[in-house]
């Protein structure tokens, strides 16, 4: 027979902080109740559902040019999770445009069922475009995307994306080759307006 205890005994017992044995309790998944000085007593066992979340980080840049800032980033991420109690099972930092719907690590990281959590510095290291889109997918799968920072990411990695846009429409009208020449043009002019305005954090 089980015997009624203080949630915080009950979360030391099962090895669990008392956030989350209050959280289950709040959901209905311990059975007890409170008493008028505020302490919650519960009888029940630990919750058969609940499952130790297999946490993956991804990190990623538009090119060889940002591979430094790739490693502080899987770094930021790491840090993070240490600080939130999560224990990585998975670090995957990935060279390409956010545009890039073919990006294979990322491809085979949203494929993996066994990955119930990801996180991301921003959203736009995961996609630039439909963020929303395969975040619910996940959802719908019992899985989920956390970003630590939900702040835009300035204007890191935007003009190589940008480019990359550029890029593929030119090459539907005018051809590879030529498409490549008028990348190229784009780039130089884009440089020259940011050195004629440079942003107002400089």
């Amino acid at each position: 027979m089980l015997r009624s205890m203080k949630l915080t005994n009950y979360a030391k017992q099962h090895g669990i902080s008392y956030k989350t044995a209050w959280r289950w309790f709040r959901a209905g998944k311990l059975p007890g109740f409170q008493m008028d000085t505020g302490t919650i007593i519960v009888n029940g066992p630990a919750p058969a559902t609940v499952v130790k979340a297999k946490v993956a980080i991804y990190a990623r840049v538009s090119s060889t040019e940002n591979k430094g800032n790739l490693d502080s980033q899987a770094q930021r991420l790491t840090d993070y999770c240490a600080a939130k109690g999560y224990q990585v099972a998975l670090t995957v930092k990935e060279i390409a445009s956010g545009v890039n719907d073919t990006r294979p690590k990322l491809l085979k990281l949203l494929t993996d069922p066994s990955v119930t959590l990801i996180v991301v510095e921003h959203k736009d290291r995961l996609t630039r475009f439909g963020f929303n889109y395969i975040t619910e997918l996940l959802r719908m799968q019992g899985r989920q995307i956390e970003v630590i920072n939900l702040a835009e990411n300035g204007k890191e990695d935007l003009v190589q994306d940008f480019v990359s846009i550029v890029t593929s429409f030119c090459a539907r009208l005018y051809g590879q080759r030529r498409a490549k020449r008028k990348t190229e043009r784009i780039i130089a002019e884009l440089q020259r307006e940011e050195s004629n305005h440079p942003s107002e954090t400089e």
